[in-house]
C-alpha cells in the first residue's frame, strides 16, 4: 500500500495535502537520518508506521484547537511535533531539543515542508520558562524526569501526552489525573493494515 494510502486509511479525515507532507517529511527525516542519528537505521525503512502513525495518533487524542500553543520536549528529528503541526495547522507548536544538529535538521526539514506553525528553541528543559497549553513527547526519557521538567513549563489545567513502550505501570511521579490510551486500538487495526506486528509506542500517557 502507498504511503499516503496508509496513512489515508487509518487517519480518513486528513487532507491530501496533509498526506502529501507528512509522505514528504518521512523522506526528509530519511535524507536527514545519513547524516545525522535521529531514529534508528534499521527503522528507516518503516518510519510511516513505526514514527509518523504513532506521533499522529495524540491527534486523535489531544484535541489541539486554534490558538493553543505546544511544546514538544526532546523532539530530536521533529517526532511527534512535526506530524501534529501538519494536522493541526491551526495550533501553535514549539519543538525543543538540546542537541544544536538534531534542531539544525528539525529547521531543514521545516522549510522544505513550508510549515508556518513551528518554531524552534535549541536548549534544555529545565533551562527553559515559557508557559504552554499542552507538552508533547516521545520516549525522551524516564517518566518521572519527563514530568519534573515539563511541569514547570504546563500553564494551569494544560495536559501532557507522552508515548511510550511497554509497561508503564512501575514508573513513578504520576499525579492523581491521568488516562492512557492504546495506540494500537486508535489507530486500528495496523498489524493488518501496515503488517507491523508490534508498534514501538504502545500507550499514549494523558497527565493532567
Amino acid at each position: 500500500m502507498a504511503d499516503e494510502s496508509l496513512i489515508a486509511k487509518i487517519f480518513p479525515r486528513l487532507e491530501e495535502s496533509q498526506l502529501h507532507q507528512l509522505v514528504e517529511y518521512s523522506k526528509l527525516l530519511g535524507e536527514w537520518n545519513e547524516k545525522i542519528n535521529l531514529v534508528s537505521r534499521k527503522d528507516i525503512q518503516n518510519v510511516i508506521g513505526h514514527h509518523i502513525i504513532p506521533s499522529l495518533s495524540i491527534s486523535t487524542v489531544g484535541n489541539f484547537t486554534k490558538g493553543e500553543d505546544v511544546l514538544d520536549i526532546g523532539t530530536g528529528g521533529g517526532l511527534p511535533g512535526i506530524p501534529l503541526a501538519i494536522v493541526c495547522r491551526e495550533t501553535s507548536f514549539t519543538l525543543m531539543d538540546s542537541v544544536g544538529k538534531k534542531i539544525m535538521a528539525v529547521n531543514d526539514m521545516l522549510r522544505r515542508l513550508n510549515l508556518q506553525n513551528v518554531k524552534t528553541v535549541n536548549i534544555r528543559a529545565e533551562d527553559f520558562f515559557d508557559k504552554f497549553d499542552k507538552i508533547v513527547g516521545r520516549a525522551v526519557t524516564n517518566l518521572a524526569d519527563f514530568l519534573k521538567y515539563s511541569k514547570k513549563l504546563l500553564k494551569p489545567k494544560g495536559k501532557i501526552f507522552y508515548l511510550k513502550g511497554g509497561d508503564y505501570g512501575n514508573d513513578l511521579g504520576l499525579p492523581n489525573g491521568w488516562n492512557s490510551h492504546n495506540v494500537a486500538e486508535i489507530t486500528g487495526i495496523v498489524a493488518e493494515i501496515t503488517g507491523i506486528r508490534e508498534l514501538e509506542d504502545k500507550v499514549i500517557l494523558e497527565i493532567f
